[in-house]
């Protein structure tokens, strides 16, 4: 649609680093265009290594971590490595949207979590009681969140880990966006006493990096789980392509030896955008919890009478602004509409001056 801004796409804005592209041409210049093995290039995943023990204190052996086609091919791989049919996989609700029918293609049975808003859509004791069952097998845990923005802190992790434990949960935590916080640090839930043993820690490089179309991620875990999910990678990818792993351990590397200053660069251009968007729709009246993580905000339209699917769709066709409904994310979340601020300050400016015009109409 043409003069539409779309803050829909749930991708970084910024181009992919130079010193990696570079990295990448290198790669291929060299002729470095044949198989890694199936884990992935020893190079890659030392780099691996190093990053998960250096920023959350995770020790992994090599033969721990898997390089994967990005960090969805991680989860694929995960689900089906564990699941049997019937067991119960539990979801928070609202997540990204992969989550629930991944866990059904794997023969499991999703069981959704809600979040709450007043809770800032963190994971709480009570809502895996609501849930857990005996066939409950494992828990998904993705924070900082899409599409809401929520972290969990460790405070927030010594509550349910308890309960993780009780119920012999195995965990699977997709730290993808764990580089892109605001006022906190990130923490794994892995990092907790008795907790590395039982997780499947999911990251990547798309978001942290901006390497969408890399298609790199990675798993790290329990060296039983991780070799179950190597059988299924050797059949299916056989490995990641070379010279993406190859920009992969220049994107740590180079991190590494300048402080992460490249990804401190994006995350302050994310957060001047975060801050924008946050006072600005609470200001027109669609009130939203300050979302401390990723790219996305998930304010609430209930003012404004209208579905999320409806205001989705008049806000496209009226005012040429794309967000996405809150209910492609979880059911119950008719009120909600997510907003990545991944793109300019110029387009969300414009974006939310038509989304102001939009439900001044509205009256």
């Amino acid at each position: 649609m043409k003069d539409c801004i779309s803050l829909g796409v749930g991708e970084p804005d910024f181009d992919t680093p130079w010193n990696i592209r570079e990295a990448a041409i290198y790669a291929l210049e060299s002729g470095r265009t044949h198989y890694t093995s199936n884990h992935g290039s020893t190079d890659l995943r030392r780099e691996i290594q190093k990053y998960l023990d250096l920023r959350f204190g995770l020790k992994y052996d090599l033969n721990q971590v898997v390089v994967t086609v990005g960090a969805s091919e991680a989860l694929d791989l995960a689900f089906r490595a564990v699941m049997d049919p019937g067991d119960e996989v539990l979801v928070p609700s609202p997540s990204y949207v992969s989550y629930m029918p991944g866990v059904s293609f794997a023969g499991g049975t999703p069981v959704p979590m809600k979040l709450k808003e007043s809770e800032a859509f963190r994971l709480t004791p009570q809502s895996v009681k609501n849930a857990v069952t005996p066939r409950t097998k494992a828990i998904v845990v993705p924070f900082p969140n899409n599409p809401t923005g929520a972290i969990m802190t460790r405070e927030d992790y010594e509550k349910i880990a308890p309960l993780i434990i009780e119920h012999d949960l195995l965990v699977i935590t997709d730290e993808v966006y764990c580089e892109l916080t605001y006022g906190h640090e990130h923490c794994s839930i892995a990092s907790l006493p008795g907790m590395q043993r039982r997780t499947i820690v999911i990251n990547g490089f798309s978001k942290a990096f901006a390497m969408t179309g890399f298609r790199l991620g990675y798993a790290a875990g329990p060296k039983e789980l991780i070799d179950a999910m190597v059988k299924i990678h050797q059949y299916s990818m056989l490995c990641a392509s070379v010279f993406s792993q190859d920009a992969g351990v220049e994107a740590l590397r180079y991190e590494y030896s300048h402080g992460f200053a490249q990804v401190k660069k994006m995350v302050a251009e994310y957060d001047r955008r975060r801050k924008l968007m946050y006072s600005s729709l609470n200001d027109m009246g669609l009130t939203c919890f300050e979302p401390l993580g990723a790219f996305y905000i998930f304010p609430n339209i209930s003012r404004t009478g209208l579905d999320a699917e409806t205001f989705c769709k008049r806000l496209l066709f009226e005012k040429k602004v794309a967000v996405v409904p809150g209910s492609a994310f979880g059911d119950g979340m008719e009120n909600y509409v997510r907003c990545s601020y991944a793109s300019s300050l110029e387009n969300l400016k414009e974006a939310l001056k038509r989304i102001k015009s939009f439900i001044e109409e509205l009256k």
